[in-house]
């Protein structure tokens, strides 16, 4: 952040701007333009393809005037419009990827095949690309990966969202010469059974999808975001489902109490000659912090950290206490365009993936809903076991067809479900499964 407003305020005074087009018009991307207008006028969104156009032209109203925002359905015609100082509003994902007149890409959808189509065409436009998506990265994020690099450009996901929090701990805690040990998340409920039934007037409150707020009730988000950390670092889960330790007993309204109290619940499960893992709690303070526990065998090392308070070691709870995703997605934006560095990205194979598990009993002939619905709720797992086991991705389950009786909370695998034919998702997965050798059991 030193660096990062320092040279900001140098292109600023340069007369010159980092140019992003943005996928999606919802809640964060709001939030985004939000930011732009009040904080980076140093960063410009040029355009926005969305399903719903009057949605975003509204965000755009935040940063033009209505006459410099224009209705385009082709690259030429989205190009013309930046070239003019406006902003392009389009339905097609591609065109805009395609067009020229910007350099980055920002994914924020939360979609598989609607948001593939921007990437990948905009990989192969050279252009660099941010996500908002963490369950797109989690399903295929390090096939993007490879695909990006060979291409030359930059794939990220953000600062601000927990995985890039977590990244930034991450790396502040290796750079002292500690092993991470443990990059965690901070929940206040955790309970799978819930639905938008359950979460409407929460999410009507804030302004947000039922079905979007049911994702981080019911587990699913927490795990797509640890597989994302996981993928980046090599860390992997102590079993599926993470331990998620909670002392709630699902009652988000008991006080919380102190993150140091879960050390005990959580060292028992490290190994310092372990890649690590990925977890999260329930209840903690502070709340909704993430936290990195760092380990150093030095007894000096100890001797100083006991010095400042941070106990007797091996092991050192490291925690950032919030995470303000609108806030900070314009730090990743200037990361990548200023100095060419990803928040968090792929690091080599997937090592944790997340699987689609029944929220209740499915019968032969229903048709999947979508991530935090009604019937599947994610769980993140080990790589290993979800090739081994054919288990079903949480990012393919929207759509498939159930073909066998399937039990409450019970793991899906690909022989319970009917996979719809042609879509994106499907085929890159399958890839990713290739290029990286790994095979379905």
């Amino acid at each position: 952040m030193i660096l990062i407003d320092a040279a900001l305020a140098r292109l600023a005074a340069e007369g010159r701007s980092i140019r992003v087009g943005v996928v999606g018009a919802g809640f964060m991307v709001d939030g985004l333009a939000l930011q732009l207008a009040t904080a980076y006028p140093q960063i410009r969104i040029v355009g926005i393809a969305a399903r719903r156009p009057e949605e975003a032209r509204r965000i755009l109203g935040r940063l033009y005037d209505e006459a410099s925002i224009h209705n385009a359905d082709t690259s030429t015609a989205i190009q013309t419009a930046i070239a003019a100082g406006g902003a392009a509003v389009t339905t097609d994902p591609r065109a805009l990827a395609a067009a020229g007149g910007f350099d980055i890409l920002l994914e924020g959808t939360g979609s598989m095949d609607f948001a593939l189509e921007a990437i990948l065409t905009a990989i192969a436009a050279g252009k660099d690309i941010v996500l908002m998506n963490a369950e797109l990265d989690a399903t295929v994020g390090p096939l993007l990966k490879v695909k990006a690099d060979q291409a030359g450009v930059i794939i990220t996901n953000v600062d601000g969202d927990q995985p890039g929090v977590e990244m930034n701990l991450y790396r502040y805690v290796q750079s002292a010469g500690f092993k991470p040990m443990l990059c965690g998340s901070v929940k206040t409920l955790q309970d799978q059974h819930r639905t938008p039934a359950t979460q409407a007037a929460f999410a009507a409150r804030h302004k947000q999808k039922a079905e979007m707020v049911t994702s981080f009730a019911d587990g699913s988000k927490v795990a797509f975001e640890q597989a994302v950390v996981a993928n980046a670092t090599g860390m992997r889960v102590a079993k599926r489902g993470m331990i998620g330790h909670d002392p709630t007993g699902k009652d988000p309204t008991l006080p919380l109490r102190p993150l140091e109290d879960y050390m005990e619940h959580l060292t028992p499960h490290l190994d310092p000659e372990q890649p690590g893992l990925v977890e999260f709690v329930v209840g903690a303070r502070p709340s909704p912090g993430v936290f990195v526990i760092g380990y150093s065998a030095d007894p000096a090392q100890q001797h100083y950290m006991n010095y400042y308070k941070m106990g007797a070691g091996p092991y050192y709870l490291f925690y950032t206490p919030y995470h303000l995703v609108h806030l900070e997605v314009p730090l990743t934006i200037a990361r990548v365009a200023l100095f060419r560095d990803a928040a968090v990205t792929p690091a080599g194979p997937p090592r944790v993936g997340v699987v689609a598990t029944a929220k209740r009993d499915l019968t032969p002939g229903e048709t999947i809903d979508m991530i935090g619905g009604f019937m599947t709720y994610g769980e993140a797992e080990n790589m290993a076991q979800i090739v081994s086991e054919d288990l079903l991705p949480m990012g393919l389950a929207e759509g498939c067809q159930v073909v066998r009786p399937v039990a409450k909370d019970q793991t899906l695998t690909f022989a319970d479900v009917a996979v719809p034919p042609g879509r994106a998702i499907d085929a890159l997965y399958s890839e990713q499964l290739r290029h990286f050798g790994l095979k379905l059991g």
